[in-house]
């Protein structure tokens, strides 16, 4: 929309670069092309803008395939206006003198004509074609088509329009028609996964399968040296106890010779040490009857005071030592008449 500014009942218009004005003055051409900039009184000017920019239109449509199924059309269409003049003499690109908007919808109208032209064009291809392929190669012929069609239709060269591009998005059945058309491509792909995973999960039990006899050969190599071991134990244990029992019987018999010979020489200590025994008491036994000879021989020379003698001094020997005689006045009255009668003469008949 182009730029107006007011002063003083004239106006001034500046436009874009990419906006083509023309000024007509009382039926009179004065300014005419792109990026204008001018004054002018709003009561004797009309003003026309059209844009010369590239546009996309967007379009969505609904089509009938041959099996009469219905599909959604999504295209674009790039055009521009190549003729500004052209465009402004057959459609109403004029603006308001005060505001710089547009009294129509031009737009509106190019838009409208381009997408009857182009439905009329995806219409008559697709209604020759099945929904499978038009689902499969009809974004590419639908595009075709519509390009041949929108370059062949003779009504946009005379409107100064020209066609950039066409693009088609898509081509979508109805929910219902597309559900039914993915089940056998989901079922087809879940029966892949499944396959795929019945192959991993074979795959997974084939390994377990290889790790458990894995496991199992290791387990029965490690009973076999297990037994071994067990074995070569008991082998060990054997010897080792043949040789403590060797040993054993070494040892005991060395401690029987030993016991043996300390017998037979304790023995022969014993026998020497009852030979001197007897040999000692024998001499003794002889020595005593010698000094018991010499004893009566000497005694039986001697007369019968002396041997009376000899007793009481051997008497007395034998008696125990007395330290002290305590002697009560009794006894020492008896004593003393004892001796009182013997020193008179004897007792008393």
């Amino acid at each position: 929309m182009a730029d107006i500014t007011r002063r003083l009942g004239w106006r001034h218009l500046r436009g874009a670069p990419t906006a083509h004005v023309r000024h007509h003055r009382s039926g009179r051409l004065v300014h005419d092309g792109p990026g204008l900039s001018f004054w002018y009184r709003s009561l004797t000017a009309t003003l026309s803008e059209v844009p010369v920019d590239d546009r996309e239109l967007a379009m969505t449509f609904h089509a009938r395939t041959s099996d009469f199924q219905d599909v959604a059309v999504q295209a674009t269409v790039t055009y521009r206006i190549v003729d500004p003049g052209v465009a402004a003499e057959r459609l109403d690109f004029s603006i308001d003198p005060d505001t710089g908007s547009w009294r129509g919808a031009p737009l509106e109208q190019l838009g409208s004509l381009l997408t009857e032209t182009a439905q009329q064009h995806a219409l008559d291809v697709l209604a020759r074609t099945s929904l499978a392929a038009a689902l499969v190669d009809g974004v590419a012929s639908v595009r075709e088509r519509i390009a041949g069609g929108l370059a062949a239709e003779p009504r946009l060269p005379a409107t100064g329009i020209e066609v950039v591009a066409v693009r088609v998005v898509a081509l979508r059945p109805e929910p219902e028609v597309e559900r039914a058309l993915r089940t056998p491509a989901r079922e087809q792909i879940q029966q892949e996964a499944d396959k795929a995973t019945y192959k991993r999960r074979a795959v997974a039990v084939e390994r377990e399968r290889a790790i458990a006899e894995n496991e199992l050969a290791s387990q029965i190599e490690l009973a076999r040296r297990e037994e071994q071991l067990v074995d070569q134990r008991g082998i060990n244990a054997r010897r080792e106890a043949e040789e403590h029992a060797a040993a054993d019987a070494v040892r005991a018999g060395a401690e029987a010779a030993r016991t043996v010979r300390l017998a037979e020489a304790e023995g022969n200590r014993v026998v020497q040490l009852a030979k001197a025994e007897a040999t000692a008491a024998r001499e003794v036994g002889e020595a005593r009857a010698a000094a018991q000879a010499a004893w009566l021989r000497v005694h039986g020379d001697v007369d019968v005071a002396t041997l009376h003698a000899l007793t009481g001094t051997r008497l007395a020997e034998n008696l125990p030592r007395i330290d002290s005689v305590t002697v009560s006045p009794d006894v020492l009255t008896g004593l003393l008449a004892r001796l009182g009668n013997g020193a008179t003469g004897g007792p008393e008949q």
